[in-house]
């Protein structure tokens, strides 16, 4: 069974009404990026940051995953399929899929200020206060600027086994993950779907300028 490696970044969650953070003038939600997604913003005001992770947290329980999610389950059926995302939110896992590595983070689980492996689900509001069991402040458990990317060796060796790779809703902009397609083997055939492709078609790779739901149905016709 070919092993399919699928990138897939906000442009996936965005056709089920999940917002991408960031907005055209580089806003997250109003709100400077290094005040809400850095440990520097964190230690200034982190109510602030508390607040703005439980505006997304709360949001992701009204949505649902949409048919592109739920294309990506259904090649489950012929491929080994491995998705590496850039997303924060559950809907890969709720559409069905069974092998999912999270590079950024998890917006429905939580973690220890003092002990980084101390992780723990959460889909309620997180507050100043709210502990882990030895006593210390949890914080939202997503990679923020300035931090590393602890899933990001474990992405490289996966996209190192990739006979086909995907790339769906994503700018191919945001390092370290925009790098990982340099990582697949020289023959392996690539797919890109996005409205704004940023990168061009050539001989290994196919790109298809459309939104994930109808890229997805392209792209069974060219598999």
């Amino acid at each position: 069974m070919k092993h399919m490696v699928v990138l897939s970044g906000a442009g996936m969650s965005a056709e089920s009404g999940l917002k991408t953070f960031r907005d055209a003038n580089g806003l997250w939600e109003g709100h400077d990026v290094m005040e809400v997604a850095s440990p520097q913003g964190f230690a200034a005001n982190p109510d602030l940051v508390f607040e703005f992770y439980n505006q997304r947290r709360r949001q992701l329980l009204d949505v649902t995953p949409n048919n592109a999610h739920e294309a990506l389950v259904d090649l489950e059926k012929e491929y080994k399929v491995t998705i590496v995302t850039q997303n924060v939110d559950d809907l890969h896992e709720r559409a069905g899929s069974t092998n999912v590595v999270h590079l950024h983070g998890e917006l429905f689980k939580v973690r220890s200020t003092y002990d980084d492996t101390d992780i723990q689900e959460w889909k309620t509001d997180l507050v100043s206060g709210d502990l882990c069991k030895k006593g210390h402040q949890l914080r939202p458990h997503i990679v923020w600027f300035g931090e590393d990317v602890p899933m990001i060796e474990t992405a490289i060796n996966i996209c190192q086994s990739a006979d086909i790779l995907l790339i769906i809703g994503t700018s191919m902009q945001v390092y370290p993950a925009a790098g990982l397609m340099h990582y697949v083997p020289s023959n392996t055939k690539i797919f890109y779907i996005d409205p704004n492709p940023a990168i061009s078609g050539n001989s290994q790779v196919t790109v298809i300028p459309e939104l994930a739901t109808i890229g997805m149905q392209q792209l069974k016709t060219l598999l």
